[in-house]
């Protein structure tokens, strides 16, 4: 019998419990689930003799060497910061590692030694990054096979909410761990434009949005990621003109969060002094010059943003509550961490909340002297506020790899990330089964 042991078993792991639940009898894995927290696993697990969930503490060295010790596969779902300890301890122990996440310097540089024990470091292999990989490299391959040189490429995506879930006017909720919401695109955004290098620095970079359409579903804005360059050469696009990751919002988010940006109010470097004694209104107040009391304070936010005090980005703002005489209540914290507080329930999954995933590639290449356009477009809906978009989209890509690796078709040693046709291939075939399909449109 294969063992699997899954560690994390949050929000973005709940279909892939299901999927490697289901698929346990007919393959025969035995599946063993440890977290901080399993209460939420008792029911689904009850009576189950191919599974198991248990309390885990990642620090726990003794634990985390006889867990990972006992596993054929480690799908790792816990915090990024941790895959290196694990990465390290799977390596030690010669176990396969599979994950959702950005390949870390600390692991990337385990690549000789992984390869060297025959093992797979599958990584990069959820939504973004991962099902942009794997789609993205079925068209790259597809185009150049029929003798296509692409010029541009462009790839957007977006957690955002289903039409009939969108109800507040920032038209988002949390999907995925809000910290990462907050502390988005912090750093300098890179990418390539018409053969120039450009350059975004954090304050500026939700001022330079582009707006796309998707059929059915309206417009989106989208904002860049932090390094598009560094996807060339894995792509194979090493000559590009024009290359570009980003992500997607709703129009009026980015305007918005621009205003918190300026603010500082997404900083995350240094401790408020006494914040459990501060309110919102105080907080923002202390990121603003000396009061004129003439003024309120939404009026002094627009003067020193430099936005008018009816502006839409600036009701926004008030609905979150910044203006208000909302404690804080946190003995210890950045302004990140405040905001943080202060987002989460405001943009909680409520029972019965649809979330949408939305995926966009946009390609130009040039056939036989022509100029050729293709757009391909991902639309994911979730079930409910448990079975979300974000969760089939992340964790069915890693239950499938998952299989195909105990299945011994996945040859690639080291570390990998899922850019190979024996790799895209399946994987998008049992997604498109699953609901997960791409529509094109070439002109």
């Amino acid at each position: 019998m294969k063992k699997i042991l899954l560690l994390g078993a949050g929000r973005s792991a709940t279909v892939l419990i299901h999927y490697l639940l289901s698929n346990a009898k007919t393959f025969g894995w035995h599946l063993s689930i440890g977290d901080v927290s399993v209460h939420h696993l008792e029911a689904l697990l009850q009576g189950n003799t191919q599974a198991r969930a248990f309390v885990f503490d990642v620090q726990d060295e003794a634990q985390r060497r006889a867990e990972i010790g006992g596993a054929d596969v480690v799908i790792s779902m816990l915090p990024a910061m941790f895959h290196p300890l694990v990465a390290e301890t799977c390596l030690a122990l010669g176990k396969h590692l599979v994950t959702a996440s950005y390949v870390p310097p600390q692991i990337k540089e385990l690549h000789p030694q992984v390869a060297a024990k025959g093992l797979t470091f599958l990584m990069e292999c959820g939504l973004d990054p991962g099902i942009d990989h794997l789609s993205a490299m079925r068209l790259i391959h597809q185009i150049q096979q029929k003798g296509g040189t692409i010029t541009s490429f462009k790839s957007f995506t977006g957690g955002l909410m289903a039409p009939e879930s969108d109800n507040n006017p920032w038209h988002y909720k949390f999907t995925w761990n809000p910290r990462n919401v907050v502390l988005a695109g912090q750093g300098t955004a890179k990418y390539i434009e018409n053969g120039t290098y450009k350059y975004i620095p954090y304050p500026q970079l939700f001022r330079r949005t582009e707006t796309f359409q998707v059929d059915g579903f309206g417009a989106f804005d989208g904002y860049a990621n932090r390094d598009s360059l560094s996807y060339r050469e894995p792509y194979g696009l090493q000559g590009i003109p024009t290359m570009l990751r980003g992500t997607l919002r709703r129009p009026g988010y980015c305007q918005a969060w621009q205003v918190l940006v300026q603010l500082g109010l997404t900083d995350d470097s240094y401790f408020l002094e006494d914040p459990a004694h501060l309110t919102y209104r105080d907080l923002v107040e202390s990121c603003l010059p000396a009061a004129d009391t003439g003024k309120s304070l939404k009026e002094r936010v627009a003067a020193y943003i430099g936005l008018a005090a009816d502006s839409e980005e600036l009701r926004l703002v008030e609905w979150t509550g910044l203006f208000d005489d909302l404690p804080i209540g946190l003995e210890k914290a950045t302004p990140a961490q405040a905001l943080e507080k202060l987002l989460v329930p405001k943009w909680k999954l409520n029972a019965g909340d649809k979330d949408m995933i939305v995926m966009l590639h946009q390609f130009e290449y040039e056939l036989q002297g022509e100029k050729r356009n293709l757009t391909s477009s991902l639309v994911v809906l979730g079930d409910d506020e448990v079975h979300t978009a974000m969760a089939k989209t992340v964790g069915l890509p890693l239950g499938i790899a998952v299989k195909l690796l105990l299945q011994g078709k996945i040859q690639a040693k080291g570390v990998v990330v899922p850019l190979q046709p024996d790799l895209y291939e399946p994987i998008l075939e049992e997604l498109e089964q699953h609901g997960v399909c791409f529509t094109e449109r070439e002109e």
